[in-house]
């Protein structure tokens, strides 16, 4: 890649954009476990954890915030960040779509979308690794773990 004209990095801008994500990120999910139930040092409830993880995101997201006119190597935004983008919506859809539907269609969709579009799989392989993921998944969670999990049938 000799001669090549090196990327630029995001400038300012881009750097309190991502950080204000972040601290998004952190805050949405410290109310989320919030409404968990925090419980006590002594008997941690099961929005215990979460809602420390959480704060320590927003808390992260805002040094991002304070360092992001230091900050040079963050990458600008390109065509390849679609494909990130693509993965996080597909995930969310198959979040939403695994309470209404159950956890078998959504699981292999979502399998055989990340295979062929994000991965460039053949179509047999997405379809075969689509299929066998769900039903690994299956085996293991649903059959050896006895995890309660939606099912549409």
């Amino acid at each position: 890649m000799s001669g090549a004209e090196p990327e630029r990095p995001a400038g300012f801008a881009a750097n309190v954009v991502v950080a204000l994500v972040v601290v998004a990120v952190g805050i949405c999910g410290a109310v989320g476990s919030w409404s968990l139930g925090l419980g006590s040092a002594a008997e941690p409830a099961a929005g215990t954890w979460p809602f420390l993880v959480s704060v320590v995101i927003a808390v992260l997201g805002v040094v991002l915030g304070l360092l992001a006119r230091r900050t040079s190597d963050a990458e600008r935004m390109s065509s390849a960040n679609w494909a990130v983008l693509a993965g996080i919506a597909s995930m969310a859809g198959f979040a939403a779509a695994i309470t209404a539907i159950g956890f078998e269609i959504p699981a292999a969709l979502l399998a055989f979308g990340w295979l062929r579009f994000l991965g460039r799989e053949s179509w047999r392989v997405s379809v075969l690794g689509g299929l066998g993921v769900v039903v690994a998944f299956y085996a293991v969670f649903v059959g050896l773990l006895k995890v309660p999990v939606p099912h549409l049938f």
